[in-house]
């Protein structure tokens, strides 16, 4: 009886981990709409996808759709280190390229107008504002500049994926190799539930 109880607490663990790793993605696909930055929306939609593909792995012992969680992390990292390197303009990267809209609009991240303790301030100079480009116009000053805000949701995004990683590896080293397999009578033969998921 303990055993299935340690069992169930870290199944209870994990379905938590998958909470928060849906949360923070969903977040963050609800400031990449209002921005409208495409490219990320897309990623984001899949990572939601596969999130819940992984807490169904976990919570039904299908290995294979932790495998598919566990690879899809792999490429979930590969794209927070682009997005990271992106805006810090690191490899010939530009944060200014119109990478994450796909070229279909002139939108930039929400954070960029709308971060924490932005205020407009009108340049001194009135010949300014006659200009035709509104960005020369007026100067922001922010508390945190959005792409450090855009790089703090891709570390966080890090770390959750890094954790779901190692979880991931864990979850498939111990489930059964044997998925449900049929036995020609017309029923079901289910592997057994291992009780024994600590971590």
């Amino acid at each position: 009886m303990n055993e299935w109880m340690d069992g169930a607490d870290a199944v209870v663990k994990r379905i938590h981990h998958f909470r928060a790793e849906e949360i923070t993605a969903l977040e963050r696909q609800a400031f990449d709409f209002l921005g409208y930055q495409w490219a990320p929306i897309m990623i984001n939609f899949v990572h939601i996808i596969m999130v819940i593909l992984g807490l169904f792995g976990v919570i039904q012992y299908r290995s294979r759709y932790v495998i598919m969680y566990l690879l899809w992390t792999l490429m979930w990292v590969g794209w927070n280190v682009f997005v990271s390197c992106l805006y810090l303009d690191l490899g010939g990267l530009s944060k200014d390229s119109d990478v994450l809209t796909l070229g279909v609009s002139s939108h930039r991240s929400w954070w960029k107008d709308n971060g924490p303790g932005c205020e407009s301030e009108s340049l001194p100079s009135p010949a300014w504002h006659n200009q035709q480009n509104p960005e020369l116009t007026t100067v922001l000053s922010c508390w945190l500049e959005y792409q450090y805000i855009e790089i703090l949701h891709c570390i966080v995004q890090l770390l959750l994926s890094l954790l779901g990683f190692v979880y991931a590896c864990y979850v498939v080293s111990t489930y059964s190799d044997e998925e449900d397999s049929f036995n020609f009578i017309g029923d079901f033969h289910h592997p057994p539930k291992p009780p024994h998921l600590f971590f």
